[in-house]
């Protein structure tokens, strides 16, 4: 169990995303105004799944303060905005990746100022192919926070649960070798 208040634990949602797994081949659109596959991806990519980002006067959804992990987006998204360029130092692409529509999304990565995209499964597509973990509330169902990182179209790690948002972009720098953990 996590020891950061707030903090959701391990579920087991994410125990079948396996090491090797292949993605499956579902081109989805992109705050690019493009379609992306992470299947059809070569290289590595990071995408780090979230539940939502509020908007400036929106209020949050229904019960949001009292579910464990719902609250962190924007911080988790800034994060790996800020730690971009050394994504890019390594090659690795990094995306967004939640099931608000890009016309949503959209608004978030202009005021974030994002040098990446955001990629929408509106309709639960991936999702559903992948069986990614979900919770709900006020009638409407998020992701749970997660992120994957691909290699040429297969998962190669699964970070779950992601205790803390505003450092998970670090986290993931610190795999891939980029910086110093004690730093």
């Amino acid at each position: 169990m996590s020891e950061i208040p707030g903090a959701p634990g391990d579920d087991g949602g994410a125990r079948h995303l396996k090491r090797g797994r292949r993605m499956p081949d579902i081109a989805l659109p992109t705050t690019a105004g493009r379609s992306v596959s992470f299947a059809q991806l070569p290289g590595r990519s990071i995408v780090y799944c979230y539940p939502w980002t509020g908007q400036p006067g929106v209020a949050n959804p229904p019960g949001w303060d009292d579910i464990p992990g719902a609250h962190g987006s924007t911080p988790q998204t800034e994060g790996f905005r800020d730690l971009h360029a050394g994504f890019q130092q390594v090659g690795a692409a990094v995306f967004g990746f939640s099931t608000q529509s890009t016309a949503y999304q959209g608004e978030m990565a202009v005021r974030l100022e994002l040098p990446f995209e955001i990629v929408s499964d509106e309709a639960f597509v991936l999702q559903q192919a992948l069986a990614l973990p979900t919770f709900a509330t006020g009638g409407v169902r998020y992701l749970k926070r997660l992120t994957l990182a691909i290699r040429d179209g297969r998962i190669e790690r699964v970070y779950y649960p992601v205790d803390e948002p505003a450092a998970h972009a670090r986290e993931v720098c610190a795999w891939l070798g980029m910086i110093d953990r004690t730093h």
